[in-house]
């Protein structure tokens, strides 16, 4: 028996409250419905695409936190971010960030993704890569979405180093991996003593 339009409608508005990345086609399946009964539905409750919600969550989420970097420079739309902790971010790859000739994503913008979330990650004025060890593991190619989860590791208060891991996934598979060395003009533990 099919679900009647106004409860799928609310159910809709409460799934996508609770986690606001779900794509149509997932919402689809879930309500076992065409993908254009979903944008429908969207629609009519003024409920914005996929693109749109992904960037009212990482403008809620970094409304005066990061202080490193400007969010204009962040490759990527961060959706999660705890300072000097850990941090999240999603990266939609499209044509315009393949090869042509073979539809692969040129490393450059995973790298940058994974780069820019290390610097936003620490809570520094300043915060700048002195060294990274990377690995692409698996190609990414147009129409993947890129999720990169930043971890900040180790500081080394006599030089001022703070060590983050980077992992980037698509579909839950690992396609990057980053371990970056970075320099910050903030000493915690000296701050800390004061």
């Amino acid at each position: 028996m099919r679900m009647p339009k106004v409860e799928r409608q609310r159910l809709l508005g409460d799934l996508l409250e609770e986690n606001p990345f779900h794509t149509d086609d997932d919402l689809s399946k879930h309500f076992n419905v065409s993908v254009q009964t979903i944008r429908l539905d969207r629609l009519e409750q003024g409920i914005p695409e996929l693109r749109e919600r992904i960037k009212n969550v990482a403008a809620k989420t970094l409304t005066g936190e990061i202080k490193s970097i400007h969010t204009d420079e962040i490759i990527g739309d961060i959706v999660d971010l705890k300072l000097d902790v850990r941090a999240l971010s999603i990266f939609d790859v499209t044509k315009d960030h393949v090869f042509q000739r073979n539809g692969i994503a040129r490393g450059h913008h995973l790298f940058a993704q994974a780069n820019s979330l290390a610097v936003a990650v620490l809570d520094d004025e300043l915060a700048l890569t002195v060294k990274s060890t990377i690995h692409f593991v698996k190609p990414v190619k147009a129409g993947d979405r890129v999720v990169a989860r930043a971890e900040v590791n180790k500081e080394d208060s006599n030089h001022k180093r703070t060590k983050v891991e980077v992992v980037s996934e698509v579909d839950g598979e690992t396609v990057f991996t980053g371990e970056f060395l970075m320099y910050r003009t903030t000493d915690k533990v000296q701050e800390e003593l004061l």
